[in-house]
C-alpha cells in the first residue's frame, strides 16, 4: 500500500479485508517504502515518524504480532547476568515443557520454575528488585506459561 493509504486503507484494501474476514482471516495494510524508511531511525525518531504518518507502531512489530496470534505462539524469556533470551512456545504450555525448550534434560528433570510477570520486572527494574518486591513467585509442574514470563527454571538430571 502507498504511504497515503496505509493508515486509513483505500477502496481496494477494503476489499481485501473484507475477503480475508469472510475467510476468518486477517489482511494487514503495510507500505514498503515506510519500513525501509522506519528500520533505519532510532527509536524516538520512529515513534515521530510514525506518529506523523497516523500509524503507532512498524508494519514488521504488526505481522510478527499478528503471525504469533495465527500460529498460537507466544513468548517467554530467561535472564542471566551475561544474556536475556526469548524463546518461543505454544500458548497454554506448562512450565516443564517450556523448559523443554531449551533443552530436553530440563523437561525430564524439572522441579520448579521462578517466574517474575514481564510487567513486574519492568517496573521492578531488575530481577534482584522484583524478587525483594515479592513479585517472583516458585510455580510447580502445572504451572500454565503466559506470554512475558521471565522464567528461572529449577532441574535435576
Amino acid at each position: 500500500v502507498d504511504e497515503a493509504d496505509v493508515a486509513a486503507g483505500n477502496a481496494l484494501t477494503a476489499e481485501v479485508e473484507q475477503y480475508a474476514a469472510g475467510e476468518q482471516s486477517l489482511a494487514l495494510r503495510i507500505c514498503g517504502k515506510i519500513e525501509e524508511e522506519v528500520a533505519v531511525l532510532g527509536p524516538e525518531e520512529q515513534l515521530e515518524y510514525l506518529q506523523s504518518l497516523g500509524l503507532a507502531e512498524p508494519g514488521l512489530n504488526r505481522v510478527i504480532r499478528e503471525s504469533y496470534a495465527l500460529l498460537n505462539l507466544m513468548t517467554f524469556f530467561t535472564a542471566g547476568e551475561q544474556e536475556v533470551r526469548a524463546w518461543t512456545i505454544t500458548k497454554g504450555s506448562t512450565a516443564p515443557e517450556a523448559a523443554g525448550t531449551i533443552h530436553t534434560d530440563m523437561e525430564r528433570g524439572f522441579i520448579r520454575a521462578e517466574v517474575t510477570a514481564y510487567d513486574d520486572f519492568i517496573r521492578a527494574g531488575s530481577m534482584q528488585a522484583a524478587r525483594d518486591a515479592g513479585k517472583m513467585r516458585l510455580e510447580g509442574k502445572e504451572y500454565i506459561m503466559q506470554d512475558g514470563d521471565i522464567a528461572h527454571f529449577r532441574f535435576n538430571v
